[in-house]
């Protein structure tokens, strides 16, 4: 199993905290990286896929160390996932300068309805500059705290937007969005390394997901689910 930048974030996080986090099942022992029941843990199924694209999640206080978060899922597959604790006041220096380097070519994902300068949004095929690989960033919270992050970070303003209208409904399950099509963090990963054009990885990613969510929800007995279904999937994919 590979330790990554998400799971250094909430190692990080944890250790910071003035008091234990508390979260739903907290009486479940828990493998510390996939924070799922032991019985359940992933960890020696971990993907890793060859891609040109990179990731970045900018995560809302919190978010790194909750079970049921699914952006580590993201880091789990594509090596180039970056990860960082949102501040309004003081956004994290080094952060800053990964988006700046001549490598990368940024991009938030973000939907349109909530961009005020239209020009923002990207249409059409995405072109990458010569010499650049995207870098796509990802606001990771709740959709409250997500648009929170959006409207309140003056570092993101420049930054163009790449907006998804997925037909899709969410497979998530794990919590309750507002809307169907409002999706866990690692199915739009999935959707942006479909667009990005690494169909395989998209794939990938979007399987591994499912496997998180089967085991998450059999650990917590919320539905009769069928338990490495998606695991023999993956493995498919992987070969």
């Amino acid at each position: 199993m590979r330790i990554h930048n998400v799971h250094r974030l909430a190692k990080q996080r944890l250790a910071d905290s003035t008091k234990p986090f508390k979260a739903r099942g907290g009486k479940l022992i828990r493998c510390d990286y996939c924070m799922l029941g032991k019985q359940f843990c992933i960890c020696e199924h971990q993907p890793l896929v060859k891609s040109t694209a990179g990731f970045m999640l900018v995560m809302f206080d919190y978010e790194m160390i909750k079970p049921s978060n699914t952006g580590r899922l993201i880091a789990d597959v594509i090596e180039d996932t970056f990860a960082y604790q949102w501040s309004r006041t003081e956004p994290n220096q080094e952060m800053i300068d990964i988006i700046n380097q001549r490598c990368w070519q940024p991009f938030v994902i973000f939907p349109e309805e909530y961009v005020v300068e239209r020009e923002r949004v990207q249409t059409g095929p995405l072109i990458i500059k010569p010499g650049k690989r995207p870098l796509y960033i990802l606001l990771d919270g709740s959709w409250r705290e997500a648009k929170k992050m959006f409207k309140k970070s003056p570092w993101l303003e420049d930054i163009p937007v790449i907006s998804f209208d997925p037909d899709v409904v969410s497979q998530y399950q794990i919590r309750k969005a507002a809307k169907d099509n409002q999706l866990a963090t690692a199915e739009v990963a999935s959707l942006v390394l479909g667009h990005h054009g690494e169909a395989l990885n998209a794939d990938i990613l979007g399987c591994w997901f499912d496997v998180f969510r089967e085991r998450y929800l059999a650990g917590t007995k919320q539905l009769d689910v069928g338990v490495d279904a998606a695991l023999k999937r993956l493995q498919t994919l992987t070969v």
